[in-house]
C-alpha cells in the first residue's frame, strides 16, 4: 500500500548535486565539463542577468515613468456605515475591524470617513477620523479616540 511515509522518487529519476566535473575524460564528463566548445557559456562568470547579448535590454528599452514617494504613508480608507456590523456598545480597533473583514490590511494606519449612516453607539479608536465622520459616530452616542 502507498503512503506518505515510504514515498520514493522514480528510479534514475534523481542526479547527485556533488558530481565532479571537468576531472579528466575517465571520469565520463573530462575536457569541456558539460559546457560545450568555447562561447559565452563555456566561459566562467558568464550573462549578468537581464543581459541580452549586447541588445538593449528590456530595463533599458522602457520609459521610465512616476515618481515613488518614499514618505508616503498607506492609510486604509473606511466608511462610517461599515461599522454597522459591530454590536451595540462595542469597542471598534484597528484589529477588531481585521478580525471582522472590514479591512484586510491595516497599511500605515486606518482612517474613517463619513460616508453613510451610523445606526450603533460605539467606541472608536483608530488611526485617523474625518470631520463628517466623527459628528456621525458622537451623535449616534459613541466616542471617537486617535491613536
Amino acid at each position: 500500500m502507498m503512503e506518505l511515509s515510504n514515498l520514493r522518487p522514480a528510479e534514475g529519476s534523481k542526479h547527485s548535486d556533488n558530481f565532479r566535473r571537468g576531472r579528466g575524460h575517465g571520469s565520463g564528463n573530462g575536457k569541456t565539463a558539460g559546457k560545450g566548445h568555447k562561447g559565452q557559456l563555456a566561459r566562467s562568470g558568464h550573462k549578468k542577468p537581464g543581459f541580452e547579448g549586447g541588445q538593449m535590454p528590456l530595463y533599458r528599452r522602457l520609459p521610465k515613468r512616476g515618481f515613488t514617494n518614499r514618505n508616503s504613508k498607506e492609510i486604509i480608507a473606511i466608511n462610517v456605515d461599515a461599522l454597522n456590523r459591530f454590536e451595540d456598545g462595542a469597542e471598534v480597533t484597528i484589529d477588531s475591524l481585521l478580525e471582522c473583514g472590514a479591512i484586510s490590511k491595516c497599511g500605515d494606519g486606518v482612517k474613517i470617513l463619513g460616508n453613510g449612516e451610523l445606526t450603533k453607539k460605539l467606541n472608536v479608536k483608530v488611526s485617523a477620523v474625518s470631520d463628517g465622520a466623527k459628528t456621525k459616530i458622537e451623535a449616534a452616542g459613541g466616542t471617537v479616540e486617535v491613536i
